[in-house]
Parts: structure tokens; C-alpha cells; sequence
């Protein structure tokens, strides 16, 4: 680390934090004793150059990020994650310090460009789930077509979207709001229709859960309830789709709305398409045929435009990931875990195109140093 940067404490915790570690762990990866990281986390003393070495090659951040100011921490109780009576603390904690990380490249991307501003409502007061759902839709002129870019929806009203590239089915999704901006992080290894529905999920948090402090079950049927709606409007369903259907049947209605086999299926019972009886023989045969873990006729997979187009314009000047993460003192694979499945051809094909879609965010370039108008 260079001499004139002091390590800072806060630092090593949140890289820790990041690799999923226990202190116990950690000290035992690098050959310590428990205590030797704890003082170092509470700063009672400082690592030696060579156990710094070691704690930075354990923990895969450059000795360069140990030495830098203190980074907005994440704390659990403004997170909305998707399953988190399913996380380990650890898988939790791994989370959270990716969303910090992303919160630092955030700034960095916001000093060069323009992004769209958030601009989602509160619909808190809403009668139900439902209702919300609709009220957005009419807010944002969607009338009842389905939606064809979730993420691409998201991102043209301010919400910044980014991936978890953690391999665990424990782990969908989260979105928390970080000063006055949204932000989702999407588990990109699963089907584009589970996806979908996280989007939906997390945006259902986003408006209807701002400025409730509680989390628990509730919140969490609620949030399922908005994304239903808000992917298969009523109306919609009542008009296209079959009365008392197979599950054949489901796989060739679902990519009217692009969502999964299962959630058809609940959206057709909910609306009373189909019994209570006929819904369980449903699930029972959607769950032998494995399409709960593996999604049949899987849609192609929706990527960001908004980073898509940042990182065209970035090659286009000659700035690399290897720069970013130079800038910002990570591993480049911190930033391709954060574009992960949202903007992989962006970063590594100088001949990508950049996804269309509708509505197209705003995006202009920030020349000469930061913005000015936040």
C-alpha cells in the first residue's frame, strides 16, 4: 500500500464482509489469530506490510483499497431482499458489501454522465397490491400490453440496476432507496422470466415500502402480489388467457407476458381462471416436471441499455475496466460481478450494439468533470 495512504479499519470489515468471511475465518485463511483481525477492524493496531499483503491477496482487493477513505456501508434494516428468511448471515453480508461497491461505482458514473432522475411515486396509500399496480401503469401509460423490458422500464424512471454475481439459489434480488435514489440488484443467473418477476418484486418495495420500517411476510406478499399485477394485468389475463388450462397450455401462453410457468399459474388462479382444486393439480405437475428449478422455452435475457450505452461510450474514448477499477481500487472482476448478464457484450466486444427498447432513458455524457445539478 503506498505510505502516504493510512489504512483504514472500516475498509478491511467491508472487504470481509464481501468475501462472506467470518473474523474467525479470515484469520484462519490468513494465519492469524481471531484477535489479530479484530483489532485491526476496531484499530487498536495496524497490519505489518506483509500481513497486509496477505489479507489483500485473501480477500482479492488490490492493498490500495485498504488505504482509502471510509465507503457508504449498507445496513441490513434499509435492504428489501427477495428470500431473506432463506440468506445465511454470510450470503447476506457478501450482498451488502457488492451493494456497497456499487454504490462507489455509481458515483463514478454519475461524475461522467447524466442519468435519468428517480422518478417513482409513492403509492403506499394504494387499497391493495393490485390496485397500485394499476395506478402505475395508468402513471406511466402502459395501458394493459405487456411490459417488454423490465429493466429497461426501471432504468428510464432513475432506478440503477445492477447484478449479484453470486452463485446461490438462496439469493434473488434486493433494492433499498440510497439517498433519493433506487437501486435493484438482480441475481442474473436465473431464468429471464424469474428475473422479470424480481424486477417487479423489488420495484413493488420500492413504491409501495419506502417509508415502512417493518420486514416480514406481509411486505414480502405484498411485493409478490404488485409484480402479478403489474406483469399480467387482469384484464389482460381474463382476454388471452385459456379457461381451465394444461401446463402445456402455460408454456405457450406465458411468453405473452413473459413470466414463468408458475406464476402464470398462480396470476390464473388468482384471477379465477382456474379452481382450487385445478391449481393444485397444476402445481403438483409444474413441480414433477422440474420447471420450478428450470424454466421451460426460457426467454432471451434482458440487459441494461443504460449501462450498455455507458460502456460503449467509455470504450469509444479509450477508458477500459481495467481503469475503472484502478479509479475506484477493486479487481475488475468487482465491476463484471456487478454488469453481470445486464452488459457483458458492452464490456467485452468492441462491436456490440447497444439493446433497443422502449422508452429509451436519457443519457448524456458529462464532460469536463462532475455534475452540477444534484
Amino acid at each position: 500500500m503506498n505510505a502516504a495512504l493510512e489504512f483504514n479499519p472500516k475498509r478491511l470489515t467491508l472487504a470481509r464482509r464481501r468475501r462472506g468471511l467470518t473474523k474467525t475465518k479470515l484469520a484462519a485463511l490468513v494465519g492469524l489469530e481471531a484477535r489479530s483481525i479484530t483489532a485491526y477492524e476496531n484499530d487498536e493496531w495496524k497490519p505489518e506490510p506483509d500481513r497486509l499483503q496477505k489479507l489483500a491477496a485473501v480477500l482479492r482487493f488490490p492493498e490500495r483499497f485498504f488505504g482509502g477513505d471510509d465507503l457508504e456501508e449498507i445496513a441490513p434494516d434499509i435492504v428489501s431482499f427477495r428470500s431473506m428468511s432463506k440468506m445465511t448471515s454470510g450470503q447476506r453480508d457478501s450482498a451488502l458489501g457488492a451493494g456497497a461497491i456499487a454504490l462507489l461505482l455509481n458515483d463514478w458514473i454519475e461524475a461522467r454522465f447524466a442519468l435519468p432522475q428517480a422518478a417513482l411515486p409513492d403509492l403506499s396509500q394504494e387499497p391493495s397490491p393490485e390496485a397500485a399496480a394499476d395506478t402505475l401503469r395508468r402513471l406511466w401509460g402502459l395501458g394493459e400490453m405487456p411490459i417488454k423490458n423490465m429493466i429497461h422500464l426501471l432504468e428510464a424512471r432513475g432506478v440503477r440496476v445492477f447484478s449479484l454475481s453470486i452463485d446461490t439459489a438462496q439469493l434473488d434480488a434486493f433494492s433499498m432507496w440510497h439517498a433519493d435514489t433506487p437501486f435493484v440488484f438482480l441475481n442474473t443467473k436465473k431464468s429471464c422470466e424469474h428475473s422479470r418477476f424480481d424486477v417487479g418484486h423489488e420495484l413493488g418495495h420500492l413504491i409501495l415500502h419506502r417509508h415502512a420500517g417493518a420486514r416480514g411476510q406481509e411486505v414480502e406478499r405484498e411485493a409478490n402480489a404488485f409484480a402479478s399485477a403489474l406483469l399480467m394485468p387482469r384484464a389482460s389475463v381474463l382476454a388471452n388467457a385459456p379457461h381451465m388450462a394444461t401446463v402445456d397450455q402455460l408454456i405457450r401462453h406465458k411468453a405473452y407476458w413473459t413470466t414463468s410457468v408458475a406464476a402464470l399459474c398462480y396470476r390464473l388462479h388468482d384471477v379465477g381462471l382456474v379452481t382450487d382444486w385445478h391449481y393444485r393439480m397444476l402445481c403438483i405437475e409444474i413441480a414433477k416436471r422440474g420447471y420450478r428449478k428450470k424454466e421451460p422455452d426460457e426467454a432471451p435475457r434482458e440487459t441494461s441499455q443504460v449501462l450498455a450505452k455507458i460502456f460503449a461510450v467509455l470504450r469509444e474514448d479509450g477508458v477500459s475496466r481495467a481503469d475503472i477499477a484502478a479509479a475506484l481500487a477493486v479487481h475488475v472482476e468487482e465491476i463484471d460481478q456487478l454488469v453481470f448478464g445486464l452488459a457483458l457484450t458492452a464490456l467485452s466486444s468492441a462491436g456490440s450494439k447497444v439493446a433497443s427498447g422502449r422508452p429509451r432513458p436519457e443519457l448524456r455524457v458529462v464532460r469536463g468533470g462532475a455534475r452540477d445539478d444534484k
